[in-house]
């Protein structure tokens, strides 16, 4: 019965997929817009992690995450004939499935690793696959869906490394210290959910030294390449040895001094300590948020989310994306109701929770942005678009039209302002077509 729940689940998930929503800016621009420009040279729009003096986003994991599907994708394209470039909806898309596919095999496996007892795995996947949060977020293109499954994955590599039945645990180690490093780069929070599990190593180390050194070494090796690249991408010249001893470019370190300046964060939003906790993780859980007070399994999974929810409680600006790691941990570590009554009724919440929010952030979600990118594309004579109201659209899904075309994201401007960079912009007679865009003036609110 579980596995036919399973696979519907699953279809959930590739629908939700497939579906425009377009949950925050970052799911772009920290990611597909800036590795697009590269491998197919669409114009695009670098945000200021990657333009400050001190950038603080890394390209080291863009390139295996999006960077090989792109240049596969370019492979496959040309061989079967295709005459032209790319389109970027085509991209996109692409990056929706391989997204819907890394969380379906990776995310899924890493809990069958994890977890040993058959009935209580069957119903962590269940919970897990019905969440709205493995639906929308985790097939979406953010740092944050990646660094769930890595975190998952470094939970899998140390669950092996300590496990007595293993001849060798060097080569488990060796791929933790990658893994670990790819986590670092990729966002810097990623060591708060393995400080609490990080702690099961320490005796096996100093019995076993050999598996330290192989994870170190693995660690260095990937920090160095990790570390070339970035200081190749953010340099304007070509990149010497004397650069990378003196003038490294080093993404984390930046992005902790950043972070821990509170300055910094207030131009991001300011939250209480508490947000997270008491706003953020019910946003996320839903009803499952009560089962932590019933009685949770004590395994390494809740306790990588109980360290990663305190860690990340100490900086100031707190978003709910933040904690998408937690949500599998959490999920998989819960035990339901063993009043029927109280089952039937948790069930009924849970799953009218999903559906609201699954819809909303899935679907409806700035569900216009994704369309009137590709729509304003196929518009020759359209020369200015005002966004009002919206998130920043996706520059590159353009399809180079932005180099004609004057894109300006007003956000929550005034009505009246709004009317009035309107009414400077119209010359000559000015014609409505598709409700709120101009012949050669387009508004999308």
């Amino acid at each position: 019965m579980w596995r036919r729940t399973y696979l519907l689940l699953v279809l959930i998930r590739l629908w939700f997929a497939l579906s425009p929503s377009y949950i925050h800016p970052d799911e772009n621009f920290q990611g597909p817009e800036v590795i697009a420009g590269q491998i197919f040279s669409y114009p695009v729009r670098r945000t200021w992690e990657f333009t400050s003096e001190h950038p603080i986003r890394s390209v080291f994991p863009l390139w295996p995450v999006y960077g090989l599907p792109m240049l596969l994708l370019r492979w496959l394209w040309g061989g079967n004939g295709h005459d032209g470039e790319i389109t970027p909806i085509a991209v996109f898309w692409t990056l929706r499935v391989l997204m819907f596919l890394i969380s379906f095999v990776l995310e899924d496996w890493a809990l069958h690793e994890l977890i040993a007892s058959p009935r209580h795995r069957s119903v962590a996947v269940v919970m897990v696959a019905s969440s709205y949060v493995t639906w929308t977020y985790q097939t979406h293109t953010f740092s944050n869906s990646v660094e769930t499954l890595v975190v998952a994955w470094s939970l899998v590599l140390i669950q092996r490394i300590v496990d007595t039945r293993q001849r060798s645990s060097i080569l488990s180690s060796a791929v933790l210290g990658i893994v670990a490093t790819f986590g670092v780069f990729n966002r810097t929070t990623f060591p708060a959910f393995l400080l609490i599990p990080g702690f099961r190593l320490i005796p096996h180390f100093l019995q076993k030294p050999s598996s330290l050194v192989a994870l170190a070494s693995a660690a260095l090796i990937t920090t160095i390449i990790a570390i070339s690249l970035d200081t190749a991408f953010y340099s304007s010249a070509p990149v010497t040895w004397a650069d990378l001893l003196w003038r490294p470019t080093i993404t984390p370190l930046n992005f902790f001094l950043y972070n821990s300046n509170t300055a910094n964060l207030a131009q991001h939003g300011i939250h209480p300590w508490y947000q997270h906790l008491a706003v953020n993780l019910p946003q996320l859980l839903g009803p499952a948020a009560l089962l932590l007070f019933t009685k949770p399994h004590l395994s390494l999974r809740l306790y990588s989310a109980i360290s990663g929810l305190v860690v990340l409680s100490i900086f100031p600006h707190q978003e709910a994306r933040f904690l998408l790691p937690t949500v599998p941990l959490i999920l998989s570590s819960v035990g339901l109701p063993r009043n029927k009554m109280l089952l039937r009724a948790w069930v009924g919440a849970w799953i009218l929770f999903n559906l609201l929010f699954g819809l909303l952030m899935g679907i409806y979600h700035q569900g216009g942005v994704i369309p009137g990118q590709v729509f304003i594309s196929k518009q020759p004579d359209a020369t200015q678009v005002i966004w009002w109201k919206t998130y920043t659209p996706p520059i590159w899904l353009l399809n180079g039209k932005n180099e004609v075309l004057q894109t300006r994201d007003v956000m929550g401007l005034d009505g009246t302002a709004l009317l009035q960079q309107l009414d400077d912009l119209a010359t000559g007679n000015v014609e409505w077509i598709c409700g709120h865009a101009f012949s050669s003036i387009m508004l999308f609110v």
